[in-house]
């Protein structure tokens, strides 16, 4: 997934990543490097779709972009992880999201 920090960053500004999200059975809440993060539905973010339960940081989270367009203002492209790496080059030249069931 592509995840990008929204707070204390103007205009999608924030540091971004791209790595593994793992989401509960109804998608409200995500775990990411060892963050809870929970679905901002509601809450008039407009530039964030999740928050850190903890922090309360506002967060991006979307499925990359294969044109890797994912940052749309940031100086520089997202951080891919070490243990997604190999699935993001597999992705990127055409396969599909791993995890994902057409269905």
């Amino acid at each position: 997934m592509f995840v990008q920090l929204k707070t204390g960053y103007d205009t999608d500004r924030g540091p971004s990543w791209i790595g593994w999200v793992d989401f509960s059975k109804t998608w409200k809440t995500a775990s990411f490097q060892g963050r809870t993060l929970r679905r901002a539905t509601g809450l008039g973010l407009s530039a964030a779709n999740f928050y850190d339960v903890d922090t309360h940081e506002d967060f991006w989270i979307s499925g990359p972009k294969r044109d890797r367009s994912d940052t749309r203002y940031g100086p520089e492209g997202p951080t891919i992880e070490d243990d997604a790496a190999d699935a993001y080059r597999a992705f990127l030249q055409g396969a599909p999201l791993p995890g994902r069931e057409d269905g």
